[in-house]
């Protein structure tokens, strides 16, 4: 294989939580008197850190969000993890072959620490990712679209950036895989392909990736 290291993204990379997230936001936003549909949700915080769903409410109504946003907000997301989450078709697979091969890899997500946890315990790819491939925005002062969260990984993990390719399906974590100076490999299952155009190359079945990796 010709990369180092294969950094994943989480959240509808590995674990197939984007729909139940962005839905949960899009419903509490609206609760909170910011009208945001799923599609809203989709376009402008999926693949984000929290800060940024707090700083674009601020930004276009100047009004912040309660101090107890994030609370609630996981609350609910771990509550619909347990009943609906599942990985991503084909993730198992792959995280199978990588290990077979003796390929490094680990994930690099804006969800916290806890989200991750949360999402691997209840899907069983907990015993894919020990803490020591677990990596977070919460590890960096800022999160996607900076470059911070995959040069943290790629440095912990004992890899140059330029031996990495990061697998990632929201336009912030490809611009933040670009700006790192990493190869990145699009997955399109949720988002369409022109959003991911900085990308090195696309798929859309997980089933691909392993011959992407070459």
């Amino acid at each position: 294989m010709r990369y180092g290291l294969v950094i994943f993204d989480n959240d509808g990379v590995l674990v197939d939580s984007e729909p139940i997230s962005n839905r949960l936001l899009a419903a509490y936003l609206t609760e909170l008197g910011h009208p945001t549909s799923y599609e809203d949700s989709i376009r402008d915080y999926m693949g984000s850190a929290m800060h940024r769903v707090h700083d674009l409410v601020l930004e276009r109504t100047g009004e912040r969000l309660p101090a107890d946003f994030d609370d609630v907000f996981h609350a609910r997301v771990f509550a619909a993890f347990e009943r609906e989450l599942k990985p991503v078709a084909g993730a198992v697979e792959v995280l199978e072959a990588l290990s077979a091969r003796g390929v490094p890899y680990c994930v690099a997500s804006s969800g916290s620490h806890e989200r991750i946890r949360v999402g691997h315990r209840t899907t069983g790819l907990d015993r894919w990712f020990d803490d020591a491939r677990i990596f977070s925005s919460q590890d960096v002062g800022r999160g996607k679209p900076a470059p911070d969260l995959f040069l943290h990984a790629a440095r912990r993990m004992g890899v140059a950036p330029e031996r990495c390719v990061v697998v990632e399906d929201s336009p912030l974590g490809v611009r933040a895989a670009v700006a790192a100076g990493m190869d990145v490999l699009g997955f399109t299952a949720m988002t369409p392909a022109e959003r991911l155009s900085g990308a090195n190359e696309l798929f859309s079945d997980m089933g691909e990736l392993i011959d992407l990796l070459g």
